[in-house]
């Protein structure tokens, strides 16, 4: 037996989470290369907590264990890359939307999602580092690789006092960048666009939409909205009617 929160969709399309006691026998069927990881820590991420609380939609099919990331120490397997007791963890793959994911004491998932803990790092703190510190770093990687040095001026950091944002600005003072902070992204709006000269603003949907929008108009420069998976609060109920404004969309559904 193992304990789990498991999510549940009831018959008006609600999501109800309970902590459970389950049976092992209940994790997912085992692969081929399936390995089954005790585990000892995860985190609670902002998708995790829309999944609990079904306030946006992240999972794709119930019943379904959240949790995106997790460590902890192989069980069983059927990986020749794994044994008993080697220190793994595990972030993103569709876990914890598609797959049972880690706010368990147990999970079994396909060998190939996993990756043996770094040396040097214990479990706590690669979970205290997290998929937030995972993604923060892609950031600066992807800077690194488009080629932009300290010396090409500021970096602007937008939610600079959540998970990425923290984690990014202390990796980029660390190697030299100059950071600007944004905790509230329109307030530095009009600064960041007066720094890199631009010519255009582009503004994606999400809880600050409105402020960002009007921030935006404010400069006098164009500004394009992003309509991302957009739920309808995030349009602040209808959209802004303004010749300097245009909208374009990550699908069909989204623009109808």
């Amino acid at each position: 037996m193992h304990k789990a929160i498991l999510l549940q969709q009831t018959d008006d399309k609600k999501t109800r989470a309970e902590l459970v006691d389950q049976d092992d026998s209940a994790l997912p069927d085992a692969a081929a290369h399936a390995v089954t990881v005790d585990v000892s820590w995860s985190t609670l991420n902002f998708k995790d907590a829309l999944a609990i609380t079904g306030q946006g939609p992240v999972v794709r099919k119930f019943p379904m264990v959240p949790g995106i990331d997790f460590a902890g120490t192989v069980a069983e397997s059927r990986d020749a890359r794994f044994k008993p007791g080697d220190s793994v963890i595990l972030n993103g793959w569709g876990v914890g939307e598609s797959y049972w994911g880690g706010l368990a004491q147990q999970a079994r998932l396909n060998g190939d999602w996993l990756i043996p803990l770094p040396a040097g790092l214990t479990a706590p703190q690669a979970m205290a580092i997290g998929t937030a510190g995972y993604t923060a770093m892609l950031c600066v990687m992807a800077l690194e690789r488009y080629g932009v040095q300290p010396k090409d001026g500021e970096v602007l950091v937008t939610g600079a006092a959540g998970g990425v944002g923290s984690v990014a600005v202390a990796l980029l003072s660390q190697l030299g960048y100059r950071v600007m902070r944004a905790r509230h992204p329109e307030t530095a709006l009009a600064e960041a666009a007066a720094s890199w000269h631009a010519e255009v603003i582009v503004v994606q949907t999400g809880t600050s939409l409105l402020p960002m929008v009007i921030s935006s108009l404010a400069t006098g420069l164009p500004t394009a909205v992003y309509l991302h998976n957009v739920e309808t609060h995030q349009l602040a109920g209808t959209l802004i009617p303004d010749p300097s404004l245009r909208y374009f969309a990550n699908s069909d559904f989204t623009a109808q």
